[in-house]
């Protein structure tokens, strides 16, 4: 895995992210703008999307299948909680992963990053940045604009973690006395910008439908997950919809407590920006996308509180580095919590198979019947 994820970043050349026209691109099912006023001295107005984009398209088949080669899907929530692990053969210890959650959403195989790998989020991260000046980002179609900071943001997120990794909570980590979340380290038409920044500043700012906070990944198992395919103008929104719909019939979303709905801390985070009458407008959300037994939970309680959180990394091995081996074909090794936890996944989909619940999905996205306008089903 670790070579094959070094040939994947090393193997490309020149500009990651290539301005093609492409006035196919636009999607049928845009993302519209909230509406906030703009000030004078307002670091981030650089950064409104205009009236009447630049049909053009930016190319992200690099991250595409570097995702896929180093995400691993835990599959869809069985809403149940993965019981504590065994221990270490021999002792009365455990190692990797003891989340609850640990068989939700997806990990990242961080353990088989090479300095190699490292080094290559970061040119990642900076050809991204610089294919924004060239084709100055604001003038793109919408779809395209929420595409690139999704994918910029989730770069740059993983280029720190690979960088400080082993790590326990990427929220703990600091650069020069500022949290990750919070630290400059990112620059766009010569505005520094952190991951909040990207998140608060620009997406929450000018994209109204909520959906969209699932398309950050935070690091952390508890929050939504990082899916294996790089987001463009075409998929973005059918890929949201699959990431709000995973991330809402979880455990890490949804749970009931008696007559009270626990969600996840992501919902009282994004509140001021989607939510401000809380009660009514998460369930109004949440039941956008909840499968049945999620409808009963909504149906069957009175209150909600945001108190569901999971700050540990969302990393296959736990954000540590483990010294047994589990020798599986020729010199290929993985540390025996990883392939304790592998193997759990594996018995996880033995199960999902016998009881006739699908492990994988299939999005469909930029589908046009005959006749049908342009821009129909076009998100508010």
């Amino acid at each position: 895995m670790a070579s094959k994820a070094k040939f994947l970043f090393l193997a490309a050349t020149g500009v990651a992210c290539i301005s093609i026209p492409a006035a196919q691109a636009a999607s049928a099912d845009q993302v519209s703008p909230a509406v906030f006023t703009q000030t004078a001295d307002d670091q981030f107005a650089v950064f409104a999307p205009r009236q009447n984009p630049i049909q053009h398209s930016i190319d992200y088949s690099i991250w595409d299948v570097a995702l896929k080669s180093l995400v691993i899907s835990m599959g869809p929530s069985l809403r149940k909680s993965a019981g504590r692990p065994d221990p270490i053969l021999g002792t009365r210890r455990t190692a990797g992963h003891v989340s609850r959650y640990r068989l939700e959403g997806s990990l990242v195989a961080f353990y088989f990053m090479n300095d190699a790998v490292k080094q290559s989020f970061g040119e990642y991260r900076r050809d991204l940045e610089a294919t924004a000046d060239q084709l100055n980002i604001q003038s793109l179609p919408r779809n395209e604009q929420l595409a690139f900071w999704l994918n910029l943001h989730n770069v740059a997120l993983m280029e720190r973690m690979a960088q400080d990794w082993p790590m326990r909570q990427p929220r703990e980590f600091e650069i020069n006395g500022e949290a990750l979340d919070d630290h400059k380290f990112i620059t766009v038409s010569g505005v520094q910008l952190s991951l909040r920044d990207i998140r608060e500043q620009i997406v929450y700012r000018h994209w109204r439908d909520p959906k969209v906070m699932y398309g950050f990944w935070r690091g952390e198992i508890g929050g939504p997950a990082m899916q294996r395919s790089a987001f463009n103008a075409k998929n973005v929104s059918g890929l949201l919809d699959r990431s709000a719909r995973e991330f809402i019939n979880s455990l890490r979303g949804t749970q009931k407590r008696g007559k009270r709905l626990d969600v996840s801390t992501l919902y009282a985070e994004t509140a001021p920006y989607y939510f401000p009458n809380f009660e009514a407008d998460l369930r109004e959300h949440l039941a956008d996308y909840a499968n049945a037994d999620v409808r009963e939970i909504l149906d069957k309680t009175e209150t909600t509180e945001a108190n569901v959180r999971e700050y540990d990394i969302a990393d296959l091995s736990g954000g540590a580095r483990q010294p047994n081996y589990l020798f599986t074909g020729g010199s290929f090794r993985v540390p025996e919590a990883m392939g304790r936890l592998l193997a759990q996944r594996e018995r996880k989909f033995n199960i999902m198979e016998r009881e006739g619940i699908r492990t994988g999905t299939v999005t469909f996205s930029n589908i046009r019947l005959p006749g049908e306008p342009e821009n129909d089903g076009e998100i508010e």
